[in-house]
Formats: structure tokens, C-alpha cells, sequence
């Protein structure tokens, strides 16, 4: 008899319950496996163990009734900034950077990515601060730059991209490094592009490129059919200086030959990287974004952007079907970074899970220029779980009536509650 028949046939005999938490009468919504009904979830330990119509209620320890609400895989974020512990004053990996677990769950994610904070010279210490910390996974594009993104100098100096330096780091931790990053180049060459690139062969994994200053000697338009490899990301992708639409406000074709090619099409919205401008008329013609990105930092955290749930709130304004959005936050960026065990719920994966309140109203959305768009539905994050526990709780769902826990409930020794005298 087959492990799993026998654990059934125990669990049957005892009358214990089979799953530790199921997630009740939800609508689940999972690309990757093509799921977009009601379901219900269980989870036991930290894997996903069953995803059913209908899971008896009396084989769960603990039952969260998610009617009404829809129910995703955890959101992976691919492009965030969170070296925050150099004490750099102004930088992306410094000052700007964000804790992850302080602004993960509460928004639904549950990978974060950093996109090139920390480069060959300061990696180690990332990981020891931050990454190996966090409660968050959290993943890294390594920069190009051996100094990361400390200041924009340093990504301005070809003698600090090391090819060889960035892949023998990117294999020694591979567990954790998923791609190599470029950003902020000025000069009017390809060096810090061609630089990743073969960082990116030698090391096996994806470059992320965010363009850095656009400029006649390298345009956009030969990055993305030319020099980018199938599976590298172009992020910013809906960055103002991008050439989207033609004088009669159709598609420029050298984007359908980019995505023909393999070239992934990311968005990072960060503070000044997404314009309404190129984005509303991309979805109306069919053309959507790979993935959904935020480049969370401490500036567009509290700018236009604001988090993960308010850009992809974004796309469903502008047109974009609700599938697609989470398709665009789950399985496609995890794909993205060869992690492709991560973005579903598959029985048997990593119990990452997001649950959701699809309000509906009047809405008004802002891009990283100032530019406004309105909207009637957006995301808001109800309950995030992660391996199996419950990380985000906004109203209480996984909560049991106080009332119903006793009078010492809370208090770790009890015989310490001294009452004063009479």
C-alpha cells in the first residue's frame, strides 16, 4: 500500500483531521494550472496537499471561510530593492531600500526579487543581512557593477564589470541568485548591456536590463531585437522614452518581432519608470506585459506606484482581464527567474498563498509622471500565507471569536497573573 493510502486510511481510523488549514468556498485563481473557479484549499505543513470542489470541513484543524473572495498563488515580485542595511544615504541599496518583510505579506507577495542592489564585491553581505533573514524569499539579480547600486557611479565604470567575477558569485549561490542586472548606464555604448550578457551566458541564467539613459548611439528598438537573448527581461518596458505607438497610435512591430524572439517584457513600475501613455494603448492592442513588477522602493512606495495589488489593479483598469493580472504576478515571473517550482499551487508545492477582496468602485490611479487613470475594481490583500502560515490577516479571518479562548488566554504563565488585593 502506497505511503499517501495508508496516512489516508490512519487519518480515517483516528478521526483526526487530514490538513492543518483549509481555505473555504474561494475562487481560486491559478494559472498554472488552469483553475479559475471556486475551489477550495488545504494545506499541511507548508506544502499545498489538496485543491477540491468541495473539501470536507470536519478534515480540517482550522477552517478560514474565504466566500467571496478569490484565491491566488503568492505574488512574486521580480524587480524590488532591498540591500536597506548599507547605511548609504540616497541609494537604492541604502537609504531607498525596503525591508522585505515589513511590505511583502501585507501586500500578497510572497517572493520578492532584488533587482541588482548588491553586486559581485558586496553580495555576500546582502545575503548575510537581508536575504538569510527575511521571512520573505527573497531572490537576487546580481549587478554587473561589483558595486551594486551604492551610488551611480560605480555603474558607470567598465573596470567594475567583471563577467567572470559576477558568474563565479552567481554560481556559488545559485540557490538564491537567479539573474544578472544592469541599470542606470549613460555613456552612449553597449559595454554594461554586453557586459551582463556574457555574465549571463557564463553563468547560465537571465539578464534583466533597466535601460538607463536612452540615447541615439544605442536605441531602445536594437536592445530588444538584437542584443537581448531569448528569456532576458527588458524591465521599465512602459518607461516614457520607450517607443510604443507610431503617429497613428498603432503598436511599433520591432515589439511583436522582441516577444517573437523570446525577449520578456517586465514592467517595473518604480518612481519613474511608467506612463499611462504607452501602457493604456500596449493593452488595448492586445499587447500585455509579461510580468508585473513593482521596483519597490523607498520613493515609489509612496509615489504613483505604491505596491504590488495597486499596479496590477492598474492593468485591470486599462483593460486587462483578471486572469491575466494574476498570470502576470504568479507563474510567468517565476518562470521568468527559473524557479517554475514557485507562482502555483500545485499539491505538493510551497503553501504561498494570497487571498483577495476585489472591491469595486471609483478608483483613481497615478503613473510615475503624474498622469491619472480611473478605474472600477482594485486589488486589496486580505490574508497572505507563507509556508503554510498565516503571514497577513486584515480582517481577521484565520481569527477565533475571543470570547471563546478562555480567560488566561494570551498570557504565557498563567500562575504569574497576580490580582491586587481586595
Amino acid at each position: 500500500m502506497k505511503a499517501s493510502a495508508v496516512l489516508l486510511l490512519l487519518t480515517a481510523v483516528s478521526g483526526q483531521a487530514q490538513y492543518d488549514l483549509v481555505l473555504k468556498g474561494g475562487h481560486v485563481i491559478d494559472p498554472g494550472n488552469a483553475i479559475d473557479r471556486q475551489m477550495d484549499v488545504a494545506i499541511t505543513g507548508d506544502k499545498i496537499a489538496a485543491v477540491a470542489p468541495e473539501i470536507n470541513a470536519s478534515d480540517a484543524k482550522k477552517l478560514v471561510d474565504v466566500h467571496g473572495l478569490y484565491v491566488t498563488p503568492g505574488l512574486v515580485d521580480i524587480h524590488t530593492h532591498l540591500f536597506y542595511t548599507t547605511g548609504a544615504a540616497g541609494a537604492w541599496a541604502g537609504d531607498l531600500g525596503v525591508q522585505p518583510d515589513a511590505f511583502s505579506f501585507r501586500t500578497g507577495v510572497t517572493t520578492m526579487v532584488d533587482a541588482g542592489s548588491s553586486g559581485w564585491r558586496g553580495f555576500e553581505t546582502f545575503k548575510f543581512f537581508v536575504i538569510d533573514r527575511a521571512k520573505t524569499r527573497v531572490l537576487a539579480f546580481i549587478n554587473i557593477s561589483g558595486l551594486g547600486m551604492v551610488t551611480d557611479a560605480a555603474e558607470q565604470e567598465p573596470s567594475e564589470m567583471q563577467p567572470e567575477l559576477v558568474a563565479q558569485m552567481a554560481k556559488k549561490h545559485r540557490d538564491v541568485i537567479v539573474g544578472v542586472k544592469t541599470a542606470h548606464y549613460q555613456k552612449p555604448d553597449w559595454t554594461s548591456v554586453d557586459r551582463a550578457i556574457e555574465a549571463g551566458k557564463l553563468a547560465g541564467i537571465p539578464v534583466m536590463v533597466d535601460f538607463g539613459w536612452f540615447l541615439p548611439e544605442r536605441p531602445y528598438w536594437q536592445l530588444v531585437t538584437e542584443r537581448l537573448r531569448p528569456g532576458d527581461i527588458t524591465t521599465h518596458c512602459f518607461r516614457a522614452p520607450v517607443p510604443w505607438v507610431d503617429e497613428n497610435g498603432r503598436l511599433y512591430d520591432y515589439l511583436r518581432r522582441a516577444r517573437a524572439r523570446g525577449v520578456i517584457f517586465d514592467v517595473g513600475h518604480g518612481g519613474g519608470s511608467f506612463v499611462f501613455r504607452n501602457a493604456v494603448p500596449a493593452v488595448a492592442q492586445g499587447f500585455y506585459p509579461d510580468s508585473i513588477s513593482t521596483d519597490l522602493h523607498g520613493a515609489s512606495m509612496n509615489a504613483g506606484m505604491m505596491d504590488m495589488p495597486t499596479t496590477m489593479s492598474k492593468f485591470l483598469a486599462m483593460g486587462e482581464p483578471l486572469v491575466e493580472v494574476i498570470r502576470e504576478s504568479t507563474i510567468n515571473p517565476a518562470k521568468e527567474i527559473q524557479h517554475p517550482e514557485l507562482g502555483h499551487l500545485t499539491v505538493g508545492a510551497a503553501a504561498d498563498v494570497a487571498v483577495w477582496n476585489l472591491r469595486t468602485g471609483d478608483f483613481g490611479f497615478i503613473d510615475a509622471a503624474g498622469g491619472k487613470f480611473s478605474g472600477k475594481q482594485l486589488l486589496e490583500c486580505e490574508m497572505t500565507l507563507r509556508d503554510g502560515q498565516v503571514a497577513w490577516d486584515r480582517n481577521g479571518l484565520a481569527g477565533t471569536d475571543y470570547r471563546k479562548l478562555g480567560p488566561a488566554y494570551g498570557v504565557r504563565d498563567v500562575e504569574r497573573i497576580v490580582p491586587p488585593p481586595r
